[in-house]
C-alpha cells in the first residue's frame, strides 16, 4: 500500500477540498523532492512556515543537539533553559513593551490564549474582528473568523463577537475609492463599537496582512487610526502575526510597517521555528501577569526541541540577511506581476509585502467577478510545470505566493515564467 492509499484509508482529510498529488520525500531550501523523482520549486513554504527554508542546516543541527539533551520536561512545571532563552529573545526583538511570552503548539492555540488573556486582563467579554479575517479552526478562533465558508456546519459559535468591514481596497465594502475614502474603514470600527457591542469589548484582533482572506495588506494609516479609537474605549489591540511574522513581509514583524503602532498582545506561530511546531503570544508584563497561578497551561508548550529550533531560526534570519532579501525580492516580484497584469486581463489585482504576495484573478475587470475555477486551474498548471503555489481568498480566486525567504532571484524568475505560461494557457 503506497502513501496515497494509506491517506485515503487512514488519514481523515474529509475537511480538505483536495490534496495536491505530490508525495513529499524530502526538501531543502526552496525545493521539494517527490517520491516519483520530480523536483518542485516551493512557493508556498508549507503555508508560510519554513521562512528560513526547508531543513536549514543551522536549525536542524540545533534541534538535533537539543534532542540529545532533552526532548520534553513540561516547561510550565519545571524551569527549562531553552524555553527561557527563547522568551528573552522574543522580548528583545518584538516591538514596543512586549515582554512575557506564553508558549503553546500552534497559531490557533496562540490566538485562543491571547483572546483569553485580553478578557482576563480587561475584565471585559466582547471581541471585535474583521470581516474576511481568518484566525484558526478551533472554537474560539472560528468565532472571530469572518468567513462563512470556514464556519459551515460548525456553529453556533462564541457569542460577543462583532465584525468591522475589512479594509479590502480592491473590493471596498463601503463602495469607496482609496484616493478619497479617508480611511472610512478604520472609522467604521468606532461605529461597530457603538452599534454592535454592549461596550464591554476586551480586544480588537487583526492580521497586518489578511492571509486566508486574500493576501490583503492593511492600508497605511489604518492601524494608527484604529489604535486611537481603541485607546479611547479602553480596548486592547491583539495583532495576529501567525502568518506574517519572522521576516515574511520584509521586516521581522509586519506590524513594523505601521509606524508608531504597538500591539498590546502579539500572537505568533508558523515561521517562528522553521517548521517545528510552536506557537506563542507575548504581552507587556502588566497584561501578561493577569492570569492567576494554574489558570492557563499547555502540556507541550515551550517544548525544548521546538524552542531550540526557534532560537536558531531567529539567528539565521538576522545573520544571513534573509529579511532584507525578502523585502528586495518582494518589490521585484510585485513589479514583475504588475507588468503581467497589464498583459493578462485575468489578473484583477496584485498586492502584498515582502514575500507574502497575492494575485487576484477575475473573469472581467469591470465587474470584478471572481475567477475561482481559473485559480484552481492555474495552480494545477503551475504544479505540472514544477511550481507549487497556494490558492485562497474570500472567493477562492487569489493565487498565493509565499515561498521560503531564502528563495533566490533565479528561482523566483523561473517561478514567474511558469506563472506567465499558465496565464497564456488560461487566455
Amino acid at each position: 500500500m503506497d502513501t496515497v492509499e494509506k491517506y485515503q484509508r487512514y488519514v481523515n482529510t474529509s475537511f480538505v477540498k483536495s490534496i495536491e498529488p505530490v508525495v513529499v520525500e524530502r526538501a531543502a531550501g526552496a525545493e521539494i523532492f517527490a517520491a516519483d523523482g520530480r523536483t518542485y520549486l516551493d512557493c508556498f513554504a508549507g503555508i508560510a512556515v519554513v521562512n528560513a527554508g526547508h531543513v536549514h542546516p543551522r536549525v536542524a543541527e540545533a534541534a538535533k543537539a537539543q534532542i540529545d539533551r532533552l526532548v520534553h520536561a513540561a516547561s510550565y512545571i519545571y524551569y527549562v533553559p531553552t524555553t527561557a532563552d527563547l522568551a528573552e529573545v522574543l522580548a528583545k526583538i518584538t516591538p514596543g513593551a512586549l515582554q512575557k511570552t506564553f508558549f503553546c503548539n500552534s497559531g490557533a492555540e496562540a490566538i485562543e490564549g491571547a483572546l483569553r488573556m485580553a478578557k482576563v486582563a480587561t475584565g471585559k467579554r466582547e471581541v471585535i474582528s474583521l470581516q474576511m479575517a481568518f484566525h484558526g479552526r478551533t472554537y474560539a478562533t472560528l468565532s472571530v473568523t469572518g468567513n462563512m465558508a470556514r464556519k459551515t456546519r460548525g456553529g453556533p459559535y462564541m457569542s460577543g463577537v462583532a465584525f468591522a468591514p475589512a479594509p479590502y481596497c480592491y473590493r471596498c465594502p463601503l463602495k469607496l475609492e482609496p484616493e478619497n475614502c479617508g480611511l472610512a474603514c478604520a472609522d467604521a470600527v468606532e461605529d461597530v463599537i457603538r452599534t454592535q457591542t454592549s461596550g464591554d469589548v476586551a480586544a480588537f484582533i487583526v492580521e497586518p496582512i489578511m492571509g486566508e482572506g486574500g493576501l490583503i495588506p492593511l492600508p497605511q494609516g489604518y492601524l494608527a487610526r484604529v489604535k486611537q479609537i481603541l485607546e479611547r474605549a479602553g480596548i486592547l489591540l491583539l495583532v495576529d502575526e501567525v502568518q506574517t511574522g519572522f521576516g515574511r513581509t520584509g521586516k521581522m514583524f509586519a506590524i513594523e510597517h505601521h509606524e508608531g503602532v504597538e500591539p498590546d498582545i502579539l500572537a505568533l506561530a508558523k515561521g517562528i521555528a522553521d517548521g517545528f511546531p510552536l506557537g506563542a503570544f507575548i504581552a507587556p508584563e502588566a497584561i501578561a501577569d493577569c492570569f492567576q497561578p494554574g489558570e492557563h497551561l499547555s502540556t507541550f508548550g515551550g517544548n525544548p526541541v521546538s524552542c531550540a529550533a526557534a532560537l536558531a531560526n531567529i539567528e539565521v534570519l538576522q545573520d544571513e540577511g534573509i529579511i532584507q532579501h525578502a523585502a528586495e525580492m518582494g518589490q521585484w516580484v510585485l513589479s514583475t506581476l504588475r507588468e503581467l497584469q497589464q498583459r493578462f486581463p485575468l489578473i484583477g489585482d496584485v498586492r502584498g509585502q515582502g514575500l507574502m504576495l497575492g494575485i487576484e484573478l477575475v473573469k472581467d475587470r469591470q465587474t470584478k467577478e471572481p475567477a475561482a475555477a481559473e485559480a484552481v486551474r492555474m495552480r494545477a498548471l503551475c504544479r505540472e510545470s514544477g511550481l507549487l503555489i497556494g490558492v485562497g481568498g474570500q472567493f477562492g480566486n487569489v493565487l498565493r505566493l509565499q515561498p521560503p525567504l531564502v528563495i533566490t532571484r533565479e528561482q523566483l524568475s523561473h517561478a514567474l515564467q511558469i506563472i506567465e505560461h499558465a496565464l497564456e494557457a488560461c487566455r
